[in-house]
């Protein structure tokens, strides 16, 4: 069953995002990053470029060529995730599909409609049985 993780407070989700997406690439895992939001995913696509002067997170939009051959892809469908370990969720709406990854992480920041949208994936989630982790940024602090 896929591991559910959430990560709330974040202050500045796509930041955060760069920082979790670098430290999952550095364990070797293939990550599929998901919105609905287009222009959501060509921010993180420009931020993931300059974020780190001495780190290299090989990262593609969905449909670029090499996206079947690339560690890190950005997508606002599920087609073609099959071969990823972990999907990384930044949008408002649980996609069909999420299960099939072994790892699923749910971004949330901290405007009141972004967490109200993840207390309903959260409920759905958890009344299905899913294995649910918490990660409060504000109690953590924003490292990832």
């Amino acid at each position: 069953m896929t591991r559910i993780d959430f990560h709330f407070n974040t202050p500045e989700k796509l930041a955060y995002s760069c920082r979790l997406i670098r430290k999952a690439y550095r364990t070797k895992n293939r990550l599929w990053v998901y919105s609905i939001d287009e222009g959501q995913l060509l921010q993180l696509d420009r931020m993931l470029w300059r974020f780190s002067a001495t780190d290299f997170i090989p990262h593609v939009m969905h449909d670029h060529p090499l996206a079947s051959k690339t560690a890190v892809v950005l997508s606002n469908s599920l087609q073609g995730s099959e071969r990823f370990t972990i999907g990384i969720h930044l949008g408002t709406e649980l996609p069909q599909g999420f299960s099939s990854f072994e790892r699923w992480i749910e971004i949330v920041g901290r405007d009141d409609n972004d967490r109200q949208l993840a207390r309903k994936r959260y409920a759905l989630l958890r009344d299905q049985g899913y294995p649910i982790h918490h990660f409060d940024q504000a109690v953590q602090g924003t490292e990832a």
